[in-house]
């Protein structure tokens, strides 16, 4: 099926990353991120622009229910903070299932350590954005859309990302499960904020060619292949991760200074 960790678990543990159990409380209240952020609006004005005076700011903003997505986050975000004058900032999307649902599926509790993005005009603040998600079968799922149907208002009316970098990476069940479609199908959300879509192509070089080893990541970004949920990203797939972050990071470098 391509579920990307799927939906029905299985007698292993699905998730890779180290959590608490989960409590038989509400989701979490998104957390406001409370960093300094500016908004950073494209011109097409030919007037000098003037001196930056922070990094520039790749939001890596993601939906992980296991653990995959989040790992590459991480490691993206490793990446990015390698290129001088450029930072990655996490953010999670927020959740939409219910405490029950997600106890039923064995879903690990996701703790603090990351804020959620509670607002979705703090997109504005950033110099280019990484959205990351498992796949659905071969798409984005439920959660990830909802939050782009949020953006909807007045970042679409007055296209206040339009000219923003933006890219994806995702996550599936197996190699022919969507390592490819469920960005290809995520790119119209891009578009119609006149977004600028950033592919990784084949920059990775001779990884992006090997064939003794089940890889996730295509040329539209990295990924990882989860198996039924227990498999953990490979020392290649984690460093397809972090030259995304390179990549994506450098693209933005060029095109906003």
């Amino acid at each position: 099926m391509g579920k990307g960790g799927g939906c029905v678990p299985s007698k292993k543990a699905r998730h890779v990353l180290p959590s608490s159990p989960r409590t038989h409380t509400s989701p979490p209240a998104p957390i406001p991120y409370s960093g300094d952020l500016k908004a950073t609006h494209v011109t097409t004005s030919s007037q000098p622009q003037p001196p930056r005076t922070r990094p520039l700011r790749i939001f890596v903003v993601f939906y992980s229910m296991y653990g995959h997505v989040e790992i590459l986050a991480r490691t993206i975000k490793k990446g990015i903070d390698t290129v001088e004058g450029v930072e990655g900032v996490l953010f999670r999307v927020p959740e939409t299932l219910s405490e029950e649902a997600l106890e039923q599926m064995m879903v690990p509790d996701k703790g603090n350590e990351i804020p959620y993005i509670d607002r979705v005009d703090m997109l504005e603040q950033a110099d280019g954005i990484l959205f990351g998600f498992p796949t659905r079968f071969g798409a984005m799922p439920a959660q990830m859309k909802a939050f782009f149907d949020s953006m909807g208002g007045r970042l679409w009316l007055e296209q206040r990302l339009a000219k923003k970098p933006a890219g994806f990476f995702v996550s599936t069940g197996t190699q022919g499960g969507g390592q490819e479609t469920t960005a290809w199908t995520a790119i119209t959300q891009l578009v119609h904020h006149g977004m600028i879509y950033v592919p990784i192509g084949y920059t990775f070089g001779d990884g992006m060619h090997q064939l003794d080893e089940i890889r996730g990541g295509s040329p539209y970004g990295a990924g990882v292949v989860s198996g039924d949920g227990s498999r953990p990203p490979t020392k290649m797939e984690l460093a397809l991760s972090e030259h995304h972050g390179k990549y994506m990071a450098s693209i933005v470098k060029r095109l906003v200074q």
